[in-house]
């Protein structure tokens, strides 16, 4: 009798009802190191994909139309802009209450108008070293002053105000600027701009690499940059709670193990890897057998783009621009994009990626494979053969396997024409270190649009966003610059500008472009309501538990 006893009760323990909030957590992956969780700093992928889900800003994009739309977030209408456009009046929502935090003593905070100005202050701010600071340099009234005058001290940047920064109460405020920037208004929607109470700047000293004091849906709850970050709901959101309540980022940077860990439901949505693709997609859609176990597909355009970039002060990659063209023409790009994105992306016909208004996908580069013309142009730079010409250092983005590979790819490419490099591999935070110190020669270069306009990609070429800026390839030219200045304050005649913008570039050749990023993503059938997108970071708060 016992015996039996026992055993039924192994049998009622082992049928114990799931824990249903299991499927309320989603399960994501990181796929390269995170260099930062500070707004004014974080300016690549892999930070934003933490960053947007605790931190909000003024506005952001509605999550399904497109083109894209920018709709109030914090804010609780668009801006009030008046005749000059240069004063953009903003009132933000009530009772938006802060996530917790030791910043606080145990205290409800409110969103204020000064959260915002306290921000504007740290992208100015020099011990910053925020990256964000080319986003307002020169275009709100007194910034650069507030910014020479603080220099260092910390008294005199809570101490000091910006003119063109006022409040009007603690629910209202005003951004003058000094001459038009139609753009502003796609700035107020980056995680730049997002909100930092005075209390928590004092509480970490400035440093909020790994804390973050935000409003958004989900707060950090555990955080290893080494392994990942756990975020749970914030039960007090002031907008819709989320369905799911934890998210699980887990930082897996191998496609393979990535691959198998959404196999076997570890991971719920997945850029499918390249090596996967032919199991994964028979005939441009999902495989049978993964259609049979409730994954789904969404195939999906990005506004990410790729290319080659010179560093334009190396005294000899720089300065020498037939061994530019040279190094241009040896590479085949058609069989980089077949090897790298199994024909997934799109060649690149320009220096702006579809999706941008303005994009001509009539224009055609100045260079194509061929290796003939690659070597006349490397024997007239002076180097026939690649003869005196030193080894040249090209730096990846990653220790992966793939960055491995792309970089063996341009190094056998170049050395067809008797060009040698040599690999440096780097993990994700010191290639930005790298290019923040201009310490890159020679690389493997991208950019995730911030914002659906050209002006966003022509900045990176600006002479005043040298590093620790976004222009790490040091390039200048005064017709372009003068170009620019007319461009970012002319709403007409757009076009035409950055057709004559893209002459100059292309006339210089500081990129070499390869390819448009498409995207294949992988999700099981617990998620409803994904949208996928280049541009929106904060959609995880929309997806639906599915069935």
């Amino acid at each position: 009798m016992q015996t039996l006893l026992l055993t039924l009760l192994i049998i009622i323990s082992c049928t114990k009802k799931p824990d249903l909030n299991n499927n309320k957590i989603l399960n994501l992956a990181l796929t390269a190191d995170i260099s930062t969780l500070d707004p004014a700093v974080s300016y690549d992928g892999a930070s934003a994909q933490l960053v947007y889900q605790s931190l909000e800003t003024l506005y952001e994009y509605d999550y399904k139309k497109r083109p894209y739309k920018l709709r109030p977030l914090l804010a609780s209408r668009l801006p009030k802009i008046d005749k000059s456009r240069t004063k953009y009046l903003i009132k933000i929502k009530k009772g938006i209450k802060y996530h917790p935090d030791p910043s606080f003593k145990g205290k409800d905070r409110f969103l204020k108008a000064q959260d915002f100005i306290n921000q504007f202050k740290r992208l100015a701010f020099i011990p910053t070293r925020s990256s964000g600071w080319w986003l307002i340099d020169g275009k709100i009234r007194g910034i650069n002053k507030f910014r020479n005058k603080a220099g260092s001290d910390f008294n005199l940047f809570k101490k000091l105000k910006v003119s063109g920064l006022k409040i009007i109460d603690d629910h209202t405020f005003e951004i003058t600027l000094i001459k038009p920037f139609p753009q502003m208004i796609f700035a107020l929607a980056m995680s730049f701009t997002a909100p930092v109470p005075m209390e928590a700047i004092e509480f970490y000293n400035n440093d909020l690499s790994t804390k973050m004091v935000g409003t958004g849906p989900f707060l950090m709850d555990n955080y290893n940059p080494l392994q990942g970050a756990l975020f749970k709901r914030f039960e007090n959101y002031h907008g819709l709670l989320p369905e799911f309540i934890k998210v699980n980022y887990s930082l897996i940077k191998e496609d393979q193990t990535r691959w198998l860990n959404f196999l076997a439901g570890k991971i719920d949505i997945l850029n499918l890897p390249i090596d996967n693709f032919f199991s994964a997609i028979e005939d441009g859609k999902i495989s049978k057998e993964l259609s049979q176990k409730g994954i789904r597909l969404e195939k999906a355009p990005t506004l990410t783009y790729w290319w080659i970039s010179f560093n334009m002060e190396h005294p000899i990659l720089g300065k020498n621009k037939l061994l530019r063209e040279a190094i241009a023409h040896s590479i085949n790009r058609k069989q980089y994009l077949k090897l790298f994105t199994n024909n997934t992306g799109i060649l690149a016909n320009s220096i702006y990626p579809p999706g941008v208004p303005g994009y001509d996908k009539s224009h055609r580069l100045p260079y194509n494979y061929d290796l003939k013309k690659a070597k006349e142009l490397l024997s007239k730079a002076g180097y026939p053969n690649g003869e005196g010409l030193p080894e040249f250092n090209f730096d990846t983005r990653s220790t992966r396997a793939k960055s491995r590979q792309q970089a063996e790819f341009i190094k056998k490419e170049v050395a067809k024409i008797g060009i040698k490099i040599k690999i440096h591999l780097n993990t994700f935070p010191r290639f930005l270190t790298k290019a923040r110190e201009g310490k890159l020669n020679f690389w493997y270069d991208g950019w995730a649009m911030d914002y659906p306009h050209a002006e966003n990609s022509l900045q990176l070429l600006l002479k005043k966003n040298f590093p620790p800026g976004p222009n790490s390839t040091y390039y200048s030219n005064t017709k372009f610059e003068n170009l620019f200045k007319q461009f970012s304050t002319n709403t007409l005649s757009q076009k035409g500008l950055m057709e004559k913008m893209e002459e100059v570039v292309e006339e210089d050749l500081p990129w070499i472009m390869l390819y448009y990023d498409s995207k294949f993503i992988l999700y099981h059938r617990k998620i409803k309501n994904y949208v996928p997108s280049g541009l929106i970071n904060n959609g995880l708060k929309y997806l639906k538990l599915g069935s």
